[in-house]
């Protein structure tokens, strides 16, 4: 059985475009993951730790077979191909950030997973992408992505 599922995208270092765009098609290569759209791209200010370049935001749609924690695995292995250390300070700057931020209908809190995203209603910057891709779509416990969004104004 196949899974909707959407992943953040973020950049702040190096060719920043031209990683996530990278990223994306990575993910296409992965076995068991079809990328189905990708939203616009946007310059956004870093949260948390302010002192940092601007990032490059977006959001991926997939279907895919893969449980959550193997696509977050898939996840992980593509931001280490495209050279990911997480030896930086938390919420510092990164070539690459990709992050589970809904998978179908589901809620997983387990040890180094949870979906959705655990401060995704409070991210304009992973908001925005996913109401560019799916204005309708509802967050498990949360409710409409567009109305998720609206709350933050």
């Amino acid at each position: 059985m196949k899974t909707r599922a959407y992943v953040g995208l973020g950049a702040n270092l190096g060719p920043r475009e031209v990683t996530l765009l990278r990223a994306v098609d990575l993910l296409a290569a992965e076995p068991e993951i079809e990328v189905l759209a990708v939203s616009q791209l946007r310059d956004t200010d870093p949260v948390g730790k302010v002192d940092q370049p601007t990032y490059l935001n977006g959001a991926v749609a997939v279907e895919t077979g893969l449980s959550p924690r193997d696509l977050l695995d898939a996840l992980l292995r593509v931001e280490q191909e495209l050279g990911r250390t997480r030896d930086r300070e938390r919420w510092g700057p990164r070539t690459i950030d990709l992050d589970l931020l809904v998978y179908g209908g589901e809620i997983v809190d387990e040890p180094g997973l949870r979906v959705p995203h655990p401060r995704l209603q409070e991210r304009r910057f992973a908001l925005e992408p996913l109401v560019d891709l799916e204005p309708e779509l509802a967050i498990p416990g949360l409710g409409k992505v567009a109305e998720v969004l609206a709350r933050l104004d």
